[in-house]
């Protein structure tokens, strides 16, 4: 028989057995007046996925057909299961636990563990903790129970498959039944129906003897649950090196007094990056409500800095464009400033003469308006093109966040008087077009695109582009002739034949950009 270790980690599991229907009677105008289930559709057939209080009282159980719940409680009311919607609100709880501890991951579908390891003393012990989670879990109306243990897994277990905490957490362990390891179905009917009813009888066995009739993964759920092998926790929220933090006796109830607050913290976490020599690149300011919940706004910067006042434009930009703007409800309790992201940063000096000065004043500003302008718009809106050491024209470039793209490389220049070589606009991908053009491997003299005709006047080329055979498996492709044509009107087209007659017995014809 094993022991529960005597470790240092401490955890706390919170399980919360009516999430679905609480979540949704949050948001309803009105509470439902009889027992509420959750179906969803399996094999065709439509099965209850979860309850509520009163459906469990009335005798109702998940996985049960839909129909002999009808028959067995005909005024049961039913909305579809919505798992996106619960593990939306249950990261939302999470968030809200961060307060407790920065190490929080999700047990979906409906628990969350907490390593409160050195956090404890802040709310005076670890009962002080729980009482204040359960309080203001209860203000959101969610029902709760919770268990410590000294691995994840034994906090887990005990939070989901006993009804009150034990003060001897080795032997409530120990009496949880075989269930509790969580194997398949047929794993645990065959556990019980060995005699082998709680973890405590299991326990009892050799642990080659349990891997040879039941499988390796009864004796390595067995291990974990006892403490003999590792249980990792995934946090939802990856711990940053950096994080400032401020708690209130009385909470703030104005965004504006909180962002003043804010930049305070901005100013400690800014002077900690530079006893560290880092900059910051990405950072994230967590509000957390008196009612239980939070809110995370985050704000990222091309270039690692230390400087408080570009932190906080950012963040009053990313405020500024919120959808759904921060509410402090009935005040916030606690504000946390998180740097997740560090680069090094080193002092700097600029040359004595001074020819530098005007160069590094421009750069930053462009960084600064590229980061104000990501913050607003997003990531993905805010690009900057890359080049590529490739000839294919659509591959030559890559359009990648401006924000995180690394330093632009200098483009190659145009020769002086003559026309670019490239267009300024390509289609993604090219157009296809009708040609009238000499065979087998002639010029354009007319073309037809998106319906109209266009005599070509003066074309140039042309500029053969063979396929890349080192990066294709069967070394194929088909080769592009590119032509630089102007029209009768003085339009300029960049069109190529796609493939060699001797590559393709009818090659297509194509545009691929329009020069300006």
């Amino acid at each position: 028989m094993t022991n529960m270790p005597s470790g240092s980690r401490r955890y706390l599991a919170l399980f919360f057995p009516y999430l679905p229907a609480e979540r949704l009677v949050r948001t309803a105008p009105q509470p439902p007046d009889a027992p509420l289930v959750f179906v969803e559709k399996i094999r065709g057939a439509l099965r209850i996925a979860h309850i509520d209080a009163a459906a469990q009282a009335a005798g109702l159980a998940v996985g049960m057909p839909l129909a002999d719940a009808r028959a067995r409680v005909p005024e049961l009311l039913t909305v579809a299961h919505d798992p996106i919607a619960d593990h939306a609100w249950l990261d939302r709880l999470a968030l809200g636990c961060n307060r407790y501890t920065p190490l929080v991951a999700l047990d979906a579908p409906d628990g969350l563990i907490l390593d409160i390891a050195g956090a404890e003393h802040l709310f005076g012990d670890e009962a002080g903790l729980v009482a204040d989670a359960e309080m203001r879990l209860a203000r959101l109306g969610m029902s709760v129970r919770h268990a410590f243990g000294p691995t994840a897994d034994a906090a887990r277990a005990l939070a989901r498959y006993q009804t009150r905490p034990a003060p001897d957490e080795a032997a409530a362990v120990r009496r949880l039944p075989v269930a509790a390891l969580e194997l398949a179905p047929e794993a645990t009917t065959a556990l019980v129906r060995a005699g082998l009813k709680s973890i405590g009888d299991l326990a009892g066995r050799p642990m080659a003897n349990i891997a040879a009739r039941f499988g390796g993964d009864a004796t390595m759920a067995l291990r974990r649950i006892l403490g003999d092998a590792p249980s990792p926790l995934d946090p939802r929220i990856a711990l940053p090196p950096t994080a400032v933090e401020r708690r209130f006796a009385e909470p703030l109830g104005s965004t504006a007094h909180a962002t003043k607050v804010l930049a305070e913290l901005a100013a400690e976490a800014i002077e900690e990056l530079g006893e560290r020599g880092k900059g910051g690149r990405h950072f994230r300011a967590t509000f957390f409500r008196s009612d239980g919940l939070a809110r995370s706004i985050d704000v990222e910067t091309g270039h690692p800095t230390r400087d408080a006042g570009l932190v906080m434009r950012l963040f009053a930009e990313r405020m500024d464009s919120l959808t759904d703007p921060l509410d402090p409800g009935f005040g916030f309790d606690m504000i946390r400033l998180a740097v997740p992201r560090l680069d090094p940063l080193g002092a700097t000096q600029l040359k004595l003469e001074g020819g530098e000065v005007r160069k590094s004043i421009e750069d930053g500003a462009m960084n600064e308006l590229v980061d104000r302008m990501t913050t607003r718009l997003g990531r993905r809106r805010v690009q900057r093109l890359r080049a590529e050491d490739t000839h294919i024209p659509e591959q030559a470039q890559l359009a990648l966040p401006a924000i995180t793209a690394p330093p632009p490389m200098p483009w190659p220049a145009p020769q002086p008087g003559e026309p670019p070589a490239r267009p300024f606009h390509l289609f993604d991908p090219p157009q296809p077009i009708e040609v009238i053009a000499e065979v087998p491997d002639g010029p354009p003299h007319r073309f037809r695109w998106r319906r109209a005709m266009h005599a070509v006047r003066r074309y140039e080329g042309p500029e053969r582009i063979a396929a890349e055979w080192w990066r294709r498996r069967d070394n194929a492709g088909l080769t592009r002739d590119y032509y630089r044509v102007e029209d009768a009107q003085g339009r300029r087209f960049w069109l190529f034949r796609h493939g060699l007659y001797d590559e393709k017995p009818d090659p297509r014809w194509y545009i691929h950009g329009l020069f300006a």
